[in-house]
């Protein structure tokens, strides 16, 4: 399996102080049917199947900048709260006080400084489709194993080939289905010709 990350442009992430002083951070991680434009002629979207219905149940951390050294909270550990609904995947994650580092993250959450949202995955399944604006890739499975609230999309080059060879695997898809198409006009075409 490839592992991916992609950028929820809406997370609109919120940084709350509930009663008894505890610190909060709640959003979307991902937008369901929300189109993405990856890089130019390459776009991604993920359906609401991609992601099950148990995730509650699973073992996720949420990350600051996909960093594994900056982890906020985690689901097994209670202090990550991940809900699936019609919109997409909502999260809420306890600050830890004694966090140096989660406080400034929170603060500049609070601020507005960082208000995006991204999330680590490896693909099972995914759909590709041949569009005249270039290449749509819906993602239908993927095992979800972190989410970060990030200041920055961070596409990096690995990540960015991956998707390339995700384009490759989808134009030689397409070329194997001209050229069987082809054949099979030419075949067609043959028989004809000899009756």
């Amino acid at each position: 399996m490839e592992k991916r990350t992609s950028l929820t442009k809406t997370a609109d992430f919120l940084a709350a102080t509930e009663e008894g002083g505890k610190k909060y951070l709640s959003g979307y991680f991902i937008r369901f049917n929300e189109e993405t434009q990856l890089y130019r002629g390459q776009f991604e979207t993920v359906a609401p199947e991609a992601i099950p219905d148990d995730i509650a149940d699973q073992d996720i951390r949420a990350l600051f900048d996909h960093d594994t050294g900056k982890v906020l909270g985690r689901t097994s550990a209670g202090t990550m709260t991940l809900r699936k609904d019609d919109k997409g995947l909502f999260g809420t994650v306890e600050i830890n006080d004694d966090d140096p580092e989660a406080l400034s993250i929170y603060a500049k959450v609070k601020r507005g400084d960082v208000s995006q949202a991204s999330f680590g995955f490896y693909i099972r399944d995914q759909k590709v489709e041949k569009r005249d604006d270039g290449w749509h890739n819906t993602l239908t499975d993927v095992d979800l194993f972190e989410v970060s609230v990030v200041a920055f999309p961070a596409y990096e080059t690995t990540e960015i080939g991956a998707r390339s060879r995700d384009n490759e695997h989808a134009e030689e898809e397409a070329f194997n289905e001209r050229k069987q198409k082809l054949v099979k006009e030419l075949k067609e075409k043959w028989k004809t010709q000899l009756s």
